[in-house]
């Protein structure tokens, strides 16, 4: 193997296992086999067809336990991580586990995963009843667990295979994903992000794992798992990764790309968890927290990606009335290709909340109709949990509140309301 400066050696474990519960009351009342052919039409083909291999092969096995075999699940950590108390209540009250489990070697696709997890959703639907990703520690409803899978070019989307915990320290937020190890590569971990970056280093965190994993899989692709794949120190990220790893691929994103340098910070614990670090490309000065927030100001394209809410007042109404007043104009230069070669179009829209609207930002895809835009988000929503950076959003004319021209520097054009919020001044209209 070639070491070099540019090139970081990863260890490749020699195979991989995945393991998923259904808790249920009683027994099953059918075979995993049955179950599995009640989604014929329900799952893309390869999965199906691998499901149900992998049902035949000595590579899974399904067995039915008393619950009290089985090590108590932790349900703090099950809550941290998303479960309801009503899912709660479900597993205690079970009385018996079905557990599936997989093992594959390292690569692409990740069978174990793939297979054992269709095979739980399976179990559990014909129960009305629960999977738990005992790796995730998450609880998943059958038809979440199923919507998780490939489609039939064997896409996925990856956020909903790694989640990407942080809490703070003493220099900021320290940021991990979970799930990685999934597909058999390390995860990754940020150290010092600053407080207001909650949301947009997530993004840029997954991003960055989409990436990584890529680069890890083309390193697994021969017949032979090597025992180590070389990574590349300078991983480059950019929007696209982010909204492909979001499931929206056809948003490219027009931005510039960032760098981040990886490290490999091996565990002085047996027992505790390697990582690979990303950080500030060599020679940056300053704390990394500044490069941090430059790196996400790029890939977003200076529209910041934390949730602001519009303040009353004058200023505001009137950067409002600018925004909506040059609508039409907009549209026609949109529709005309008249808008300067790689700038995006995003709008600003309200979204429905208790505390009055949140609003968020969308590039736009496509407006062929004056009342109704079609887009993708560039922010994640507080109040709407399917409003996520590259989402696919269909906003009604009505909601926009303000419109902005992007490149790679920031706003062009537009953005009165942002201007509002960020400067607490009255915006220069035109």
């Amino acid at each position: 193997m070639l070491i070099t400066d540019d090139f970081l050696p990863v260890p490749v474990p020699e195979s991989l296992s995945a393991t998923y519960l259904v808790p249920m009351a009683g027994l099953p009342r059918v075979s995993a086999k049955t179950a599995v052919r009640a989604l014929a039409g329900r799952l893309a083909e390869p999965v199906y067809g691998l499901a149900a291999q992998m049902l035949d092969s000595p590579l899974m096995s399904v067995d039915t336990r008393p619950i009290a075999e089985f090590p108590a699940l932790p349900p703090d950590l099950l809550t941290a991580f998303g479960a309801t108390g009503a899912q709660l209540d479900r597993l205690a009250a079970a009385t018996h586990l079905v557990v599936v489990q997989a093992e594959y070697r390292p690569g692409w696709p990740p069978a174990h995963e793939w297979a054992a997890r269709a095979v739980a959703a399976a179990v559990a639907d014909t129960v009305g009843g629960d999977v738990v990703d005992v790796f995730g520690l998450q609880f998943l409803d059958p038809a979440t667990a199923l919507r998780s899978l490939p489609d039939d070019q064997g896409r996925i989307r990856l956020v909903d295979w790694v989640l990407v915990p942080y809490s703070s320290d003493a220099d900021g937020l320290w940021f991990t994903t979970k799930g990685l190890r999934r597909f058999g590569l390390l995860e990754l971990q940020t150290q010092g992000v600053p407080d207001h970056l909650t949301r947009a280093w997530g993004a840029v965190m997954t991003g960055a794992a989409r990436r990584l994993l890529r680069d890890w899989t083309d390193g697994l692709a021969g017949e032979e798992v090597p025992a180590f794949v070389q990574l590349p120190v300078l991983a480059t990220i950019t929007g696209h990764d982010i909204a492909v790893a979001y499931g929206n691929p056809e948003q490219h994103g027009a931005t510039a790309p960032v760098l981040l340098r990886l490290e490999l910070d091996p565990a002085t614990d047996p027992e505790a968890d390697s990582f690979l670090s990303l950080r500030p490309p060599p020679g940056h000065p300053g704390p990394a927290g500044r490069y941090f927030a430059a790196a996400c100001a790029t890939l977003f394209n200076g529209i910041q990606p934390d949730v602001r809410y519009a303040r009353r007042g004058d200023a505001m109404s009137a950067a409002i009335a600018t925004a909506r007043a040059g609508l039409d104009d907009i549209r026609a230069r949109f529709l005309a290709g008249g808008l300067p070669g790689e700038s995006q179009l995003v709008v600003k829209y309200g979204l429905p909340a208790d505390e009055g609207p949140e609003y968020v930002w969308a590039g736009v895809t496509s407006w062929e109709s004056p009342e109704r835009i079609v887009g993708a988000s560039v922010t994640d929503a507080d109040t709407d949990p399917t409003v996520r950076i590259g989402s696919p959003v269909t906003i009604e004319a009505t909601d926009v509140v303000d419109w902005a021209i992007l490149d790679g520097t920031g706003v062009t054009e537009g953005g009165w309301t942002q201007a509002v919020l960020d400067a607490d001044d009255r915006p220069t209209l035109p």
